[in-house]
């Protein structure tokens, strides 16, 4: 953890975007639960019976699918940046965690320029690399670069006034 006077530089906690609330999914899960049941009924009166379950697992499939899809954003990642070290916190969907720290006097940010889907976000300190934000979009990975080589900088230049 970091001293009581220390500087922090960057404390940032990146999460994956949701484009749907727990409202919102109410509201389509609903939607899709009526449209299924009022189609159902139609197909029952035509004697088509068996349909309506089709149905049912039409609509059990949407519900798992978005089930899924909160689950995984249930991600996050934390960075801190202080005068003597970059700590990296991972909390994976399933609840797992996974921290590294990196002196920050040794830390790079690195990104693959020209941008594109294969330009991982990462930290880098000797041979060992740590990959961050995966799940943000190529303008978020941009911005979150120059953001935390602006910490590491500002940390860096606090060692170096320090040492004087």
């Amino acid at each position: 953890m970091s001293a009581p006077n220390e500087i922090i530089y960057m404390d940032a906690v990146l999460r994956p975007n949701q484009s749907l609330s727990q409202r919102g999914f109410a509201i389509v899960m609903a939607i899709v639960g009526g449209v299924s049941f009022l189609t159902g009924i139609a197909f029952i009166s035509m004697g088509a019976i068996p349909v309506i379950g089709f149905f049912g697992l039409d609509a059990l499939a949407f519900y798992f699918a978005f089930r899924m899809s909160f689950r995984q954003q249930r991600e996050e990642t934390r960075i801190v940046v202080t005068a003597e070290e970059l700590r990296l916190t991972h909390k994976g969907a399933n609840g797992s965690e996974k921290s590294a720290t990196v002196p920050s006097a040794f830390a790079r940010i690195e990104l693959d320029e020209p941008l594109n889907a294969d330009s991982w976000l990462r930290v880098e300190y000797g041979q060992t690399a740590y990959v961050i934000g995966r799940f943000l979009t190529l303008p978020e990975r941009k911005s979150l670069a120059r953001a935390t080589r602006a910490a590491l900088q500002n940390a860096k230049r606090e060692r170096h006034i320090a040492k004087k």
